[in-house]
């Protein structure tokens, strides 16, 4: 596929526009499942910037980044295939690699599953929704978690979308924002996360604009994302049903629903291999990467209290060594490596060059790095907290993986977390496929 074709019109800098306001649109209110079959936008001054972004959508093919409540999408008309493929492109993409759709409301979801014939009419009854997943629906829509559908025939999404699979994946965001952003361009939009392939997941504008300046034209910027992972992908379509992805809903909810008491895991923390295209995104391919290399220091690890092996240290000569430490819930701070005095502590937010001044905040403090057997200084140790409880940790991690990025880490030592069936294991899952060496 050819990677210049679609960005001939993206030479530019990427222009970053600023959506502000929370009174994005409302949901018909009904009952049950009815309660979000239709979304309506409001007439708010944050219209105007969610306009100009649906008129990019409907008459372009370059993707607009935009932000969920899990990370910054990246998208774009799933029913064009030129669309699509500007995605595959942008991201640098493997185009086996399916995209999850994102719809409003169920209005917009039951559209994508009736079938048409070649006169235009519509084949199938009003509501395609299998009923193994209406518990779900009702729970967890709108919100962090997708589901694999039958894709009918003939489909109105783009082949490009599937991959040649059988099914789709669909979520309806939690994000008002995204939800009336898609309804003002009329079609589901194919959005996987707004990055270049394989590196961190983005969770503010500033992640997007720096892995993406000039290869898109628009992102829309509204802030940080909360929860920080993506969406929990599942399979109810087999028996029984299957998680593909962990992400934002744990699999402990998941089994709280009728149907789904005995929901399984069937992902892998490292890349899949074979010919096969992967059921579900972030299956098959390594994701998730700094450029810095990562240990990862397992929960279980003997002695993880401690702090870092100082044996770990693979280091340059001189005093020119960046090592990076994110902490969770155990290490102290310098992660148990020999270091000086720490300086006065920095708070920042991700920059970012447009009126936003919203991002997540981040606590650096840097050292100097002393060598372990004489006290020399060998270069400069860089540390970072996000948290102690699992919804912190996921919000932080993939801007605490950027941030020593931005600064040059030359390896990043990683406390892990339980791998309990909460959103840990959606962090853990990341860090696993971002680390370069895994200490258990």
């Amino acid at each position: 596929m050819s990677q210049d074709l679609p960005l001939k019109a993206a030479r530019q800098r990427t222009k970053v526009l600023r959506v502000v306001g929370s009174d994005f649109g409302k949901f018909r209110e009904n009952v049950g499942l009815e309660n979000i079959s239709e979304w309506e936008v409001s007439q708010s001054p944050s219209a105007k910037a969610l306009l100009e972004a649906a008129n990019y959508l409907r008459t372009k093919d370059i993707p607009v980044a935009f932000p969920t409540e899990t990370v910054y999408g990246l998208g774009a008309d799933a029913t064009r295939t030129a669309a699509v493929k500007g995605i595959y492109s942008a991201k640098n993409r493997p185009s086996d690699n399916p995209l999850i759709i994102h719809v409003p409301d169920l209005d917009m979801l039951r559209y994508v599953l009736q079938s048409t014939t070649e006169n235009g009419a519509t084949n199938g009854s009003h509501d395609q929704i299998p009923e193994i997943y209406k518990p779900l629906i009702e729970r967890f829509w709108p919100g962090p978690l997708t589901i694999l559908m039958p894709n009918p025939t003939p489909s109105k999404l783009a082949p490009e979308v599937t991959a040649g699979l059988k099914t789709f994946g669909v979520r309806m965001p939690a994000s008002p924002l995204a939800r009336s952003l898609i309804k003002l361009v009329g079609v589901p939009l194919a959005a996987p996360s707004a990055n270049a392939s394989t590196k961190p997941s983005p969770t503010t504008a500033a992640h997007v604009l720096e892995d993406l300046d000039g290869r898109i034209e628009l992102i829309l910027d509204g802030g940080s994302c909360p929860v920080g992972v993506e969406s929990t992908v599942v399979d109810g379509l087999c028996d029984p049903p299957v998680v593909l992805r962990p992400g934002g809903v744990s699999i402990d909810e998941l089994r709280e629903c009728p149907g789904w008491e005995n929901v399984e895991k069937a992902y892998k923390d490292h890349g899949e291999t074979g010919k096969a295209a992967p059921r579900a995104p972030g299956m098959k391919y390594k994701h998730y990467s700094p450029k810095a290399q990562v240990v990862l220091y397992e929960a279980t690890c003997s002695g993880l209290e401690k702090g870092v092996d100082q044996q770990a240290l693979e280091l340059k000569d001189g005093n020119s060594n960046i090592v990076g430490v994110i902490r969770t819930r155990h290490w102290k701070m310098g992660g148990g490596l020999l270091c000086g005095n720490f300086k006065e502590q920095e708070r920042l937010v991700e920059p970012l060059e447009s009126d936003s001044q919203v991002g997540i905040e981040l606590e650096v403090r840097e050292a100097d790095l002393h060598k372990p057997l004489d006290g020399a200084t060998i270069g400069k140790l860089l540390d970072i907290s996000i948290g102690k409880d699992s919804r912190s940790i996921a919000h932080g991690l993939f801007s605490a993986l950027r941030e020593l990025d931005r600064r040059s880490a030359d390896v990043i030592f990683v406390e892990g977390t339980l791998d309990d069936e909460d959103i840990g294991a959606a962090v853990m899952n990341r860090l696993r496929k971002a680390a370069s060496q895994i200490k258990s």
